[in-house]
């Protein structure tokens, strides 16, 4: 007896329709709040000591990212005309709830420590001599290239907002200083930070989203009238894949999960898998109608008998995204789990659903296709007969590019940037270079600084020596911005108690550090962030670097270690790096890990499943071979084409080896179907061949349709998914129709001894 799922009569179908429609009605009724998010923080690894570490530092010393660069130039900034407009919008902002202050040169004051006690004085002075103070700013190592670029074209106004600013906040306070900016009169202004890229990658998401839901309808409408050419076999499906959808983005919202950069890619995935499921059904339930079965008969056997392979690929292809959930992040943890639940989803809707819409408005009888289904029929048994005369030169093809991706697989190279999904010539991501080019960087650099067993405290001058080291360090490496710390502090006591000379801006004396003690904590209570804490022995060294990579920024971080083992006293000053950028650099350089162990979990489900089908181990390890081949050439090409391996393309070998499995499990499922009827081994594989084949070959058809469609977004993880999983999806496709049979013809002996 073969396996099947006889449950599909009239009665039971609409049962099941019923239920769609209340669960449908229901969404009408009580529909979720649709919410658009982009968070980089869930993109840290959440089971990482670093994290830890990082949240207690910035309890301390508040949040490394909470600021918005503003560039204004365009003219002759050293004109009163110029500066003028450039305090009004300073003060402008100044004045917003969630700024909590303002860094620039417009209002910047340093102290001038003199007989009579401290007086403040104006870096820039409006009322002075605008040319003179031009060189003298150029030329000092505290303001050139900080608030102003080395060549004097930009003003820069660094924008310290609300510490840990929630999204919905960040875009009321970018709109309020976008409207700011817009109202002034100055040609030439730019911008960079958190709330601005949030707020861009959420109007990228809804627009994407927009997109991709249209394109998805316009594509399955074009396959369907393709493939059925008749009307219900375009409305009855699009009304199934729309109903699957919607019940996935509700649970998901219900949930509290907010559509983010991964959603995107939500809908084009479960309309192509739902799509292919629905073509297995309705081919087999049209091929039933032509063989001269009434119409209840046909969609009661062809729904019983492919339910369980169907359930299965449904399966093995939701487990394979919720394989996701073993990674470390949050991003990629929660679009695995819910992108998985939404397969299964997908699932029963086309079951509850297609049945009873088939007993509704299906016609009774489907004219036979004539001459296309005999060309398919001859087709597929001339395949089957050159692949058996050929067993040699595809063995030898296969291992032959096999064995070539996976030597590729070694040189391939790990590289993610902060704005990693967005294309490199994209406006956003040419703003934060802008700065990273005239200002030293616009991502956060920062490193926790400890007072030594042998130090009392970090302003001790032999710590300060200490730090002096690891700046210069920084700032020729990391080719860093303006750097702060409790050394810069010290350096600007130094200078005030010098009449304001450049000169004094360096390590003073041990006399001169005694004599400034009196001063510390005004300076602390003046600086324009938290570099130490109230009793010496906590600090930060923070810089900004430009966005150079996970790739550099491993190879400096390696300096780095080697730079504090050889050239830094330990028993004075312990440093250790820290801060957002480095929590991002390690969730890209865990890349391997999260996808070894997506895949691992993926590898064992699809063994248990062919076990299960089988209850042979190594057929299951048979069914498993052709499903690794693909991973390996998409290896192979991912290295032709130059492609960086990064944290979110960690997600598609897992989410390409669940999707491409399913042709192996479709194949497999019917030559059990074929067996259990008592045909040789030989027989039922001829059989699975000719007659799976076609429905292989259409589905491969739907999905690398649906996912190349992918190929149009501007988020790189969306633009990679499509072509590589696409790229997947065709080489399963050879490996299913070309590889998989020369496995499984020497098995006939192992089926024979077992059922004998």
């Amino acid at each position: 007896m073969y396996l099947s799922l006889p449950m599909f009569t009239k009665k039971n179908s609409f049962l099941g329709l019923a239920i769609a429609v209340l669960i449908t009605i229901l969404l009408l009724l009580f529909p979720p709040k649709i919410i658009f998010d982009y968070d980089f923080e869930s993109f840290f690894p959440q089971d990482d000591e670093e994290l830890s570490y990082y949240l207690d530092f910035r309890e301390k010393f508040g949040n490394d990212n909470d600021y918005l660069l503003i560039a204004l130039g365009g003219e002759e900034i050293f004109e009163e005309d110029f500066l003028k407009k450039a305090k009004e919008i300073n003060q402008a902002i100044q004045k917003l709830d969630l700024v909590e202050s303002t860094v620039s040169l417009l209002d910047m004051e340093e102290p001038i420590i003199g007989p009579m006690g401290v007086r403040n004085r104006a870096v820039l002075d409006l009322d002075e001599d605008l040319q003179k103070q031009k060189e003298k700013i150029l030329s000092s190592p505290q303001w050139s290239e900080n608030l102003i670029d080395l060549s004097g074209e930009y003003l820069l106004i660094i924008v310290n907002n609300k510490q840990q600013i929630s999204k919905e906040e960040g875009d009321e306070l970018y709109a309020e200083i976008a409207s700011i900016l817009e109202e002034s009169k100055i040609s030439f202004v730019r911008s960079a930070g958190k709330i601005k890229a949030q707020g861009e990658f959420v109007s990228l998401l809804q627009d994407e989203f927009a997109f991709f839901l249209s394109i998805s309808f316009l594509l399955i409408v074009v396959l369907l009238f393709i493939i059925f050419r008749t009307w219900w076999g375009v409305l009855l499906p699009l009304l199934i894949l729309a109903l699957g959808i919607i019940w996935t983005l509700a649970f998901s919202l219900f949930m509290g999960k907010p559509l983010d950069v991964m959603s995107v890619m939500q809908p084009t995935i479960l309309s192509v898998i739902g799509l292919a499921a629905l073509v297995h059904f309705f081919n087999h339930y049209l091929n039933m109608l032509r063989e001269g079965k009434s119409k209840e008969d046909a969609i009661e056997e062809s729904f019983s008998e492919l339910s369980l392979a169907v359930f299965l690929t449904a399966l093995t292809t939701s487990l394979g995204f919720m394989s996701l959930y073993l990674t470390t992040v949050p991003a990629l943890k929660l679009f695995g789990l819910y992108t998985g639940v939404g397969v299964l989803l997908m699932f029963f809707a086309v079951i509850s659903i297609a049945p009873g819409l088939l007993y509704i408005f299906a016609p009774l009888k489907v004219a036979d296709s004539g001459k296309l289904a005999q060309r398919w029929r001859v087709g597929m048994r001339s395949a089957f007969l050159w692949v058996t005369r050929n067993k040699r030169v595809i063995a030898f093809c296969f291992v032959s590019v096999s064995l070539a991706s996976g030597l590729a697989l070694s040189g391939l190279k790990v590289n993610g940037y902060i704005l990693d999904n967005l294309p490199r010539n994209h406006e956003l991501v040419q703003e934060f270079e802008f700065f990273d080019q005239n200002f030293g960087g616009s991502k956060p650099l920062e490193l926790s600084l400890n007072s030594g067993p042998d130090a009392n405290n970090l302003l001790q001058r032999e710590v300060l020596v200490e730090i002096e080291k690891l700046e210069d360090f920084v700032r020729n490496e990391f080719e860093s911005a303006i750097i702060l710390s409790p050394l810069a502090l010290i350096k600007g006591i130094n200078k005030a108690q010098n009449s304001g000379s450049e000169n004094a801006y360096r390590l003073p004396s041990q006399g001169q550090l005694q004599r400034m003690k009196d001063f510390v904590p005004k300076a602390l209570e003046n600086a324009p962030l938290k570099v130490i804490s109230d009793d010496y022995s906590e600090g930060r060294l923070s810089t900004r670097t430009a966005d150079m990579g996970s790739l550099k920024s491993h190879d400096l971080k390696v300096k780095l270690k080697d730079f504090l083992k050889d050239e830094i006293n330990s028993d004075l000053l312990k440093v250790r790096l820290t801060g957002t950028s480095n929590l991002i650099d390690i969730s890209h350089e865990s890349v391997t890990t999260q996808m070894a162990r997506g895949l691992g979990l993926a590898f064992l489900i699809v063994a248990i499943v062919a076990g299960f089908l089988f209850r042979s181990w190594r057929i299951s390890m048979v069914v498993l071979l052709p499903n690794i081949i693909p991973l390996l050439w998409m290896c192979g090409v991912i290295w032709l084409l130059g492609i960086e391996l990064k944290l979110t393309t960690a997600i598609i070998f897992t989410v390409a080896f669940g999707i491409a499995v399913d042709d192996s499990i479709h194949f497999m499922s019917k030559m059990r179907l074929e067996l259990a009827k008592g045909k040789p081994w030989l027989y039922a594989l001829k059989r699975t061949y000719l007659e799976t084949g076609k429905a292989i070959i259409l589905t491969t058809v739907i999905l690398v349709s649906g996912f190349s469609v992918l190929t149009l977004s501007q988020f790189g993880v969306t633009f990679y998914s499509g072509l590589l999983i696409s790229l997947a999806l065709v080489f399963a496709l050879l490996a299913d129709l070309l590889f998989l049979p020369l496995l499984l013809i020497p098995l006939n002996k192992v089926w024979n001894q077992k059922n004998h």
